[in-house]
């Protein structure tokens, strides 16, 4: 296991700056996700900590001692690939213990470390095998098998799930949490898919346009996000976001979304005293609006609804505002037809009209 440390790393390609200067710490043992965007530099900040790309500006250190300059190799550090990166002509054992042979490990050694690896991933009975003769989920435990043998001080994921089904991302999810919880071995794992990062995490450090907008452990981002990107990038369906101006109705603080009027609970009062009039942007995560009777707030009208059997996920037009609405269950609902809604205000997030930014909230 490893401390690993960022200290103002930056890349360029020639005149282009992919990965800002950026400070990191990711703890010793943790299961850290690195989560954003197509561009938004995560993995080659994950190529950086590996040693396939040099760094611009800053430096690595792992266990307090700089990295930069040390071949992959050297680096005690492991990576598995989206794409695999097996042999097709050596057999599963011979994959898992290539690394090993090139270091002369004794064959008893590598013997034993193989079979250890692949007991735990469930790959055991297909040591034999070459690679054409796996399916997608089976060469990506070879994959991880490789990666585990070297007992390394760090492993590395870069997107290893997204070539594989639903069903296989689920087991294999499973699976990496199951080897990182017997192993501890600290862990950065590549991501676009903020499903993957909640489940896995112990910390996800969101990234955009090279820059790292937040982190913090999985639930923190999810119920405090600290901007709109965030907060539409972290949850799925994402937060519904709604422009208004803060508004007080008989002496009641609240946020006036052109024909919609949402009251606020007491933690956002202090925010929102003095300010009627001054623009504001109010997220809702859609478990947070309900259906209910007719009452104070307009109707709304269903555009679709998707039943998956245990949820119902309804797409929604409210007066001008598109949003997603989940019920737990069936719903009797009819599409163009009107549908009226409610909002959990414990549930309001606010947000800066301009910046983006998160407004703060009372902790009383």
């Amino acid at each position: 296991m490893a401390r690993v440390e960022l200290v103002k790393v930056a890349k360029s390609y020639g005149k282009q700056q992919v990965l800002k200067p950026l400070d990191l710490t990711i703890q010793d043992g943790s299961f850290t996700v690195l989560v954003g965007p197509s561009g938004c530099g995560k993995s080659t900040l994950l190529r950086l900590l590996a040693g396939l790309e040099s760094v611009s500006e800053g430096e690595i250190l792992l266990d307090q001692k700089q990295i930069n300059n040390h071949d992959p190799a050297d680096r005690d550090i492991a990576m598995v690939f989206q794409s695999y990166a097996l042999y097709p002509h050596l057999t599963v054992a011979e994959n898992m213990a290539f690394h090993m042979q090139v270091k002369r490990v004794p064959k008893a050694e590598q013997q034993s470390k193989v079979l250890q690896a692949a007991k735990v991933l469930g790959i055991d009975h297909l040591l034999k095998r070459l690679p054409k003769d796996l399916s997608g989920g089976q060469r990506q435990r070879v994959a991880m098998g490789r990666a585990l043998v070297r007992s390394p001080k760090v492993f590395l994921f870069d997107e290893p799930l997204s070539n594989l089904d639903a069903q296989l991302r689920m087991e294999l999810r499973a699976e990496i949490k199951s080897v990182h919880q017997q192993f501890r071995t600290t862990t950065v794992y590549v991501t676009h898919d903020q499903i993957e990062a909640m489940t896995l995490a112990d910390c996800i450090v969101v990234m955009k346009d090279g820059f790292i907008v937040q982190q913090g452990d999985p639930l923190e981002i999810y119920d405090r996000p600290a901007n709109t990107f965030v907060a539409r990038f972290i949850g799925s369906p994402p937060m519904n976001l709604f422009n208004g101006v803060f508004s007080e109705r008989a002496g009641l603080p609240g946020v006036q979304c052109d024909e919609l009027w949402f009251p606020l609970p007491k933690k956002w009062h202090p925010g929102a005293q003095n300010c009627a009039g001054k623009p504001v942007t109010l997220g809702l995560r859609p478990h947070d609006i309900s259906l209910t009777d007719p009452g104070t707030q307009p109707a709304a009208t269903l555009r679709l609804l998707e039943v998956t059997g245990e949820s119902s996920l309804m797409h929604i037009d409210w007066c001008g505002f598109p949003l997603h609405v989940q019920c737990a269950g069936r719903v009797s609902a009819h599409v163009d037809t009107p549908v009226y809604l409610q909002a959990r205000s414990e549930g309001i997030h606010l947000f800066d009209a301009q910046s983006g930014q998160r407004l703060a909230e009372s902790d009383s």
